[in-house]
């Protein structure tokens, strides 16, 4: 954020809900960021209660950013204590529902990146963003939101076409990737038809095959660590912070970006 006043950037306040492996990973990615200030980061154990964040990810950092356990304050108390612009949530999917209300009385901008929430949540999560602004991402990357909306575009131009969906994950990951779900619902597919590969430790890489009579496009996705979700998070807020009250997805915040100024080639110029 910037202030036009004294023309100097003024950081945006974040608190980050999670602290597990990907939560780590996002904490990082917020703490190497010029643009906010993790404040705090809320988890369910009394583990590392009250340690800084910087010095347990071994980042440099200037900010005071502090490890509480969720039990240890009421919503109301962390949001007095402990003010923030923004709020981004990597923990579970009853979390909402013990902060939220707090957080909208006080216009706080919520981004959670909750892989499902039931369909009672969601209308919860509508309810609230009447108040402030909130945008929920199954998967915040900015890579796989890029994929599905390039999917949508390829399948409008040419309907078609013939489609495969494989995704491939770690080796112990059971059910079928929630984002592959949401790509073939996207795309009008049936989710039956995923094709799911499990080995070693892969992170996440899915991948669309559109089948041309004589061509074939593939569109592929491949999360190499888990910070690709604190880059996504940290884009999501950035983008609805000054946006106004309303529920928001990622392909909200991406379209603008298609409408690119594109200066013609000289092979494309139209003749004299």
């Amino acid at each position: 954020m910037w202030s036009r006043k004294t023309c100097v950037c003024v950081k945006m306040k974040v608190g980050l809900f999670g602290f597990g492996k990907t939560g780590k990973a996002v904490a990082t990615v917020l703490l190497q960021s010029h643009e906010v200030d993790l404040c705090w980061v809320i988890r369910k154990t009394t583990n590392l209660q009250h340690r800084s964040v910087p010095e347990f990810l071994g980042v440099k950092d200037n900010t005071q950013g502090v490890i509480f356990s969720k039990d240890e304050y009421t919503p109301e108390e962390l949001f007095e204590k402990h003010p923030v612009d923004a709020i981004i949530d990597f923990s579970s999917a009853d979390a909402v529902l013990n902060y939220g209300e707090e957080a909208t009385k006080r216009g706080i901008c919520i981004v959670t990146a909750i892989s499902a929430y039931p369909e009672t949540t969601i209308e919860h999560l509508k309810k609230l963003s009447e108040k402030t602004r909130i945008l929920w991402s199954p998967n915040i990357t900015i890579g796989i939101n890029f994929l599905m909306l390039a999917a949508k575009i390829l399948k409008t131009i040419a309907p078609y076409t013939d489609i495969e969906l494989i995704e491939e994950h770690f080796k112990d990951k059971k059910e079928v990737s929630g984002t592959a779900i949401k790509i073939s619902h996207t795309l009008g597919l049936s989710y039956k038809d995923i094709k799911s590969v499990r080995a070693g430790g892969i992170i996440g890489r899915h991948e669309l095959i559109f089948g041309f009579p004589y061509q074939t496009v593939r569109l592929i996705h491949e999360a190499i660590a888990r910070e690709a979700f604190g880059n996504g998070a940290l884009f999501a807020v950035k983008n609805i912070i000054n946006q106004k009250n309303g529920f928001y997805c990622m392909e909200d915040i991406l379209i603008p970006y298609f409408n690119l100024q594109i200066t013609p080639t000289e092979n494309s110029s139209p003749n004299p």
